[in-house]
């Protein structure tokens, strides 16, 4: 992204509203996946050192993606979300709740990204190299359920993808790598649990979750495959937000909110964040180009094609893998 996307972002938010004054007696609802509340929290305090959100107090409930989408559709209060996915945020704008033009500014609605990781025991003592190891007999992996996590569709199609761009058999690569499975915990956030606790040989995880739990005194090792999928992670304001939270919108899209993510392991959505990352491969290099980066619009056709194809209830592919493996 060009360095000029800072000033288009605060031109595109400034036709969602504005909001003036200090934040004293404001309370903001911010409902997210569970992964980004490290960088969420980081990125309130340094906005409460602004006029702006200075004396902005937050209302906050983190959990699965989907869990979380479908839950302020049901009636959740919120001002901001931050999600894994496009459509658990197009599932807002179709309950009314977010406008359709949330995602015309220059980052097109994302305000943090990652890329999918293989994370493995410390001194990697299963010798893992890549997505193909993952498919050996007698390996386990720890990875989110599709079902309730974005992170895990993004995981899964990564992997898949990979297959792909290898010219081997992508259904039969996904179904040899869930016969592998050992764990399919509900979030993100649980299946770094999990792992951190003993279970599994590999943990599939976004880039950055690795790199707050290493920051965190996690003892593994992570590897960056040839082939990975970019993570674009949603954040929208809800038509009936207080107007701060437009302003919130813009402190996150900013150079401060920026480095506030890349600091817990997410790469920058704009361009000039330079920081050293404490618990990445290679903290003074944190976000090293991966030889092959796949990407959801130019690999899947877009999530709701991808969301169609791969994970509709009867007749996903994935689904009906998940189904024969029993591993659902």
């Amino acid at each position: 992204m060009r360095k000029t996307a800072v000033a288009a972002v605060l031109v595109a938010l400034s036709a969602c509203g504005t909001a003036t004054g200090d934040g004293a007696d404001t309370t903001l609802s911010l409902v997210g996946f569970a992964v980004p509340k490290a960088a969420n929290n980081a990125i309130q305090r340094e906005w409460a050192k602004t006029p702006d959100g200075a004396g902005v107090t937050w209302q906050e409930s983190y959990g699965a993606s989907g869990d979380q989408s479908r839950a302020v559709a049901g009636g959740l209060p919120a001002d901001y979300v931050h999600f894994s996915l496009e459509g658990d945020v197009t599932r807002l704008v179709d309950a009314g709740l977010v406008a359709p033009e949330w995602d015309k500014g220059p980052t097109k609605g994302i305000v943090s990204t990652s890329v999918v990781v293989i994370a493995v025991r410390a001194g990697n003592p299963k010798g893992i190299t890549g997505w193909d190891d993952l498919v050996e007999p007698g390996l386990g992996i720890v990875t989110p359920n599709p079902g309730s996590s974005g992170s895990a569709r993004w995981n899964i199609l990564a992997a898949y993808g990979h297959a792909q761009a290898a010219g081997l058999d992508a259904e039969d690569f996904t179904t040899r790598f869930f016969r592998n499975v050992v764990a399919l915990p509900g979030s993100g956030r649980d299946a770094t649990t999990a792992f951190t606790g003993g279970t599994g040989d590999v943990l599939l995880t976004y880039e950055n979750e690795a790199i707050l739990a290493r920051q965190n005194g996690a003892a593994f090792d992570y590897i960056v495959p040839d082939t990975t999928l970019l993570i674009e992670n949603p954040g929208a304001v809800l038509k009936s937000a207080d107007p701060k939270a437009v302003e919130w919108l813009r402190f996150v899209l900013g150079p401060t909110g920026q480095t506030e993510f890349a600091r817990t392991g997410f790469r920058p959505v704009i361009d000039g964040i330079s920081v050293e990352v404490p618990g990445a491969n290679d903290p003074a290099n944190p976000f090293p180009a991966p030889r092959t980066l796949q990407t959801i619009a130019a690999d899947f056709g877009g999530w709701p094609a991808a969301s169609e194809r791969f994970f509709a209830a009867e007749t996903g592919v994935i689904t009906s893998i998940q189904r024969e493996t029993g591993k659902s």
